[in-house]
């Protein structure tokens, strides 16, 4: 791919953040989108790179981004789905709003963006979709049934669009993250912190930098016979 332009969805902290890093490193015009505002010039030193404040369950929001884009000649080859949400509740405690917040958030959206941005990718020929899903998707975990299903779709849509754009010399690929040093995982107190790392053959968690150096990988000309895949990073607590 020429021209090296990404476009990362939950880009202001986590694993988007360390994703958004990498990737301005490697010489990638970064867009980055979050609900927050941001300055990432700022925050990543460099003049390479955008944001746009978009919730990415907003229809309206998604295309009104997509048209400033192609004013600016930016339409991204790389689209980094990251933008994720959890809710969580036993099954019979769950309310349907948890149900569909989540399951909009982390799975609807994704239909959304890809649809929008695969556009040009086609009539290119060329371009890279990589959905960040999450180990809970490949084994469930309970108190999640609605994170554990947006997951678990996530993981069919990557494999149907792989199928239907591979010929085009698009990869369509899925990251499962296990658990991994962020905000999210911090908030666990030390029992539960020990309960979950007996579980792990590593017994250690990740680090967002493996996260975002496998992305990059993908997105290179090394990844492109790669596609249809979920790719675990979980330090062995999924084993297929």
């Amino acid at each position: 791919m020429d021209r090296k332009i990404v476009f990362i969805t939950g880009a202001s902290r986590g694993i988007g953040w360390e994703i958004a890093q990498c990737f301005a490193r490697d010489g990638y015009f970064v867009i980055g989108t979050s609900r927050s505002s941001i300055s990432i010039q700022g925050e990543l030193n460099s003049k390479n790179c955008i944001h746009f404040p978009m919730d990415v369950t907003d229809r309206k929001q998604i295309l009104s981004c997509l048209d400033e884009l192609k004013k600016l000649d930016k339409i991204p080859n790389v689209l980094i789905n990251n933008a994720g949400i959890t809710k969580d509740k036993l099954l019979l405690k769950m309310k349907e709003d948890d149900w569909d917040d989540v399951i909009n958030c982390n799975l609807t959206s994704v239909f959304n963006i890809t649809k929008s941005f695969i556009k040009s990718m086609i009539q290119n020929r060329s371009g890279r979709v990589i959905n960040i899903s999450s180990v809970s998707g490949l084994i469930g975990n309970p108190g999640q049934v609605n994170y554990s299903a947006s997951k678990a779709g996530l993981g069919g849509f990557t494999r149907a669009l792989a199928k239907e754009v591979a010929s085009r010399n698009i990869t369509v690929n899925c990251i499962a993250p296990g658990f991994i040093e962020t905000d999210m995982t911090n908030r666990f107190k030390n029992k539960e912190l020990e309960n979950i790392l007996n579980q792990i053959p590593a017994r250690k968690m990740g680090n967002p930098q493996q996260i975002a150096e496998l992305a990059l990988f993908l997105a290179s000309p090394k990844g492109d016979y790669i596609t249809g895949q979920t790719i675990s990073v979980d330090g062995g607590l999924y084993m297929s």
